[in-house]
């Protein structure tokens, strides 16, 4: 019985190596080159950050869709390639203002992007008064902990720090920690606006980001957000005679409150239009299998086309994040099609919308499949792939047999990947997981030195990393849709 095993085993490993040097000529031809003709595009000024229901997106999902056709994908559903649902949608008008005033006059003013940002869901103001600070801008007094205790704030500017403290105290409940909540706190004690800023003490201080994850909620529209740097929020304590580390390691080390006036005064000014329900679209097409009973199989494979826009004349390009992604979605798609690629299972495209805000394309997308879930033998997520100094693949765990396929195609061809892996989906491979389909998440290692900040531009992208990954996810993809391939089910987490 033994031997049988042995010769069984050696026998499908020759199969495997057989089809995957068939593959490799395919593969061969992904190149690193028209990968990044691609990001440029998706992170250029004309497309302006790609921010979910902005008009930049449309015209961005409309290229996908239109290559999607050239090449002979069929469309997901009905007639349409694009795949349209409803988010809230902020647009920030002009340029956000912040300034240091001292008697009426301008000491500092802050440069966008660099010195601060305002959040994706900032409210409109027009407001010049006094900051306070309240620590973590937690208040539940009934639980014995409210940073707003003795602290007048009425008519004020709220610093307060952006995330919940590290600690736990036994009977409070911190909140969810998102901008949203903290807003909404301190707008019921009377502030007119809010400064986020990081936690000194953290070892790499979290510089201003553009984000549009804001949490649940009603947003108000008349409450501005801002996320400042640590070297301003130095500005603003210079006269209280504390500093912002000293205040932080004060509470953390009590846990109790330390909140302070600063006796510094800002100038906040920023025009932003609400959209409760904009229209926003996933992009998503079908390369049909030849087989006559596998082709109602499916795999899926998907990346987010949106990042997190622009304000003023500063844009957040998103190149890795996530232009990067999508270009490999793309160049994949021309791979298929326009080399006529025979497949016995089917492969749906897909580039998804509002992952940004909380990956709402990708829910909307697994929560009203086309196809019959049981029929999808699996997902595959590319996000953040074109920068950093080796491949990555998550669901590991959870999915090993698509992850030795990975591993294999590695090993053979092109020899980046790390065995570090996870279980579980994460990102907009989630909600695939979520309805028990086995997933893949390919990303880069070290890939966030850019994250949501306006330095991710094409030019950090590394050409040979992403055209490795993109190579090794259709040499993946290939085996997958194979009919050797029996399918495979999610392993309990032990």
């Amino acid at each position: 019985m033994k031997y049988i095993f042995i010769v069984l085993f050696a026998l499908s490993f020759v199969v495997f190596h057989f089809f995957a040097i068939e593959n490799k000529e395919f593969a061969e031809k992904i190149s690193g080159e028209n990968l990044y003709k691609t990001v440029e595009y998706l992170a250029s000024d004309e497309l302006g950050g790609r921010l979910a229901g902005s008009a930049e997106y449309n015209k961005a999902a409309n290229y996908a869709a239109g290559i999607f056709a050239e090449v002979g994908l069929k469309p997901y559903s009905g007639d349409s390639y694009l795949q349209e649902f409803k988010l809230e949608y902020n647009h920030i008008k002009g340029t956000p203002e912040l300034k240091l005033m001292e008697d009426g006059e301008v000491v500092s003013e802050y440069e966008i992007g660099k010195d601060f940002i305002c959040r994706g869901f900032t409210g409109s103001g027009d407001v010049i008064s006094e900051v306070v600070f309240a620590g973590y801008g937690i208040s539940r007094p009934d639980e014995g902990y409210d940073d707003y205790k003795n602290l007048d704030v009425k008519n004020k500017i709220v610093m307060v720090f952006k995330y919940n403290p590290r600690w736990k105290k036994e009977g409070i409940n911190p909140g969810n920690g998102y901008p949203r909540e903290k807003s909404r706190i301190a707008r019921e004690h009377g502030a007119k606006g809010i400064l986020f800023v990081s936690l000194p003490n953290d070892k790499n201080p979290q510089a201003p980001i553009l984000s549009v994850m804001a949490g649940e909620g009603q947003q108000d529209e008349e409450f501005p957000q801002l996320h400042v740097d640590l070297a301003v929020a130095d500005d603003l304590f210079a006269g209280s005679g504390k500093t912002l580390k000293e205040l932080q390691t004060l509470i953390d080390s009590t846990k109790e409150p330390a909140s302070l006036r600063l006796k510094s005064e800002v100038h906040i000014k920023v025009d932003a239009e609400y959209y409760k329900n904009q229209p926003t679209y996933n992009v998503a097409g079908i390369w049909e299998g030849s087989h006559p009973e596998l082709k109602d199989e499916y795999v899926i494979i998907g990346a987010h086309l949106d990042h997190v826009g622009r304000q003023g004349d500063v844009v957040f390009g998103g190149a890795n994040d996530n232009a990067s992604g999508s270009a490999s979605i793309i160049e994949l798609a021309k791979t298929f099609g326009e080399n006529n690629i025979k497949t016995d299972r089917s492969i749906i495209f897909v580039l998804f919308s509002a992952e940004e805000s909380g990956l709402y394309g990708a829910k909307y997308f697994a929560e009203n499949l086309a196809v019959d879930k049981e029929k999808v033998v699996g997902m595959f997520n590319m996000d953040c792939v074109g920068h950093g100094d080796a491949i990555r693949l998550g669901g590991g765990k959870s999915a090993p047999e698509l992850f030795e396929f990975a591993k294999n195609n590695d090993n053979l061809f092109v020899k980046k990947m790390v065995d570090n892996t996870w279980y579980g989906g994460g990102a907009d491979a989630q909600p695939f997981f979520d309805l028990g389909i086995p997933t893949l998440y390919f990303v880069t290692q070290n890939s966030y030195t850019h994250l949501h900040k306006y330095t991710d531009t094409p030019e950090t992208i590394n050409r040979d990393l992403h055209e490795g990954i993109t190579r090794l996810a259709y040499l993946t993809l290939c085996d997958v849709v194979d009919e050797q391939f029996e399918g495979t089910k999610i392993v309990p987490k032990s």
